[in-house]
């Protein structure tokens, strides 16, 4: 009876280590597996972001604290909120890159014949382009029927233009001075943080410090940490994403990317 009694107080004291052990591996592989989603998550919306930047134009990029409210350029000095930590809008004019990458020829090549002498003020030549895949593209991923507007190198001034063939009609007075590449935008974009959440705004006017619209699509979930800096010409920006493993235990993962 005395051995059995050992026995029993031995294998006691072994099940309770070893259900902690168990219990201990348990709660590292669940601690473990939020760590890899939320790194995943971060990565993803990090990827999407850096990828729509890049396509940013020049001079049309732009920070906000709210979605409605006034904006300074991502260059200039953070006078809305010297801390930085607020700001919650990044918005910028973004070139076509679906319709320019998505055959060949590409829908819209991006130089102009400046030695065409039919080329005016308003109209211009553009070879090498198919501009009716341009158009097409556009209205597939528009829900409305966006105006196309033409960028110039150093030239903010968004020129309204019609497309067609390989020739691009400017609207108006047209352009002052016409130099051979160009760039044709059909939407803006704006990242926004909201309740927590980031999202992408898409499919408003290709205008830069425009009304943001309606359209938009959900980035990332539980975003703790969105931060942006402009120097030049290179965009920086943060973010960190929370995953929520239970009421009382959070695990985050954050992404910092360079943009040229």
């Amino acid at each position: 009876m005395l051995e059995l009694v050992f026995v029993i107080t031995i294998l006691g004291i072994v099940a309770s280590i070893g259900a902690e052990m168990i219990a201990k591996v348990y709660e590292g592989y669940i601690v473990q597996r939020a760590e890899h989603k939320a790194t995943m998550k971060t990565e993803l919306a990090a990827t999407q972001i850096a990828n729509r930047l890049a396509s940013a134009i020049p001079g049309t990029v732009i920070r906000r604290l709210t979605k409605t409210s006034a904006f300074e350029e991502i260059t200039d000095d953070m006078t809305l909120d010297p801390s930085g930590n607020t700001y919650t809008v990044l918005q910028w004019v973004g070139s076509d890159t679906d319709s320019f990458a998505t055959s060949n020829p590409p829908g819209w090549s991006g130089f102009i014949d400046i030695d065409e002498p039919t080329n005016t003020a308003n109209q211009l030549s553009t070879p090498g382009s198919a501009l009716g895949t341009t158009t097409t593209i556009i209205n597939n991923l528009s829900a409305t029927t966006p105006e196309p507007k033409i960028y110039f190198p150093y030239d903010l001034n968004e020129y309204n233009a019609s497309i067609a063939g390989t020739t691009i009609s400017l609207s108006g007075a047209g352009a002052t001075h016409i130099v051979e590449h160009y760039k044709l935008a059909w939407s803006s974009y704006a990242l926004v943080v909201e309740d927590g959440d980031l999202y992408l705004y898409y499919d408003f006017p290709a205008i830069p410090a425009t009304t943001i619209g309606a359209t938009r699509s959900l980035l990332l979930s539980d975003v703790n940490t969105f931060k942006f800096k402009g120097e030049g010409r290179t965009i920086r920006f943060k973010i960190c994403k929370e995953e929520r493993i239970s009421e009382d235990l959070n695990v985050s993962a954050c992404k910092e990317k360079a943009v040229f």
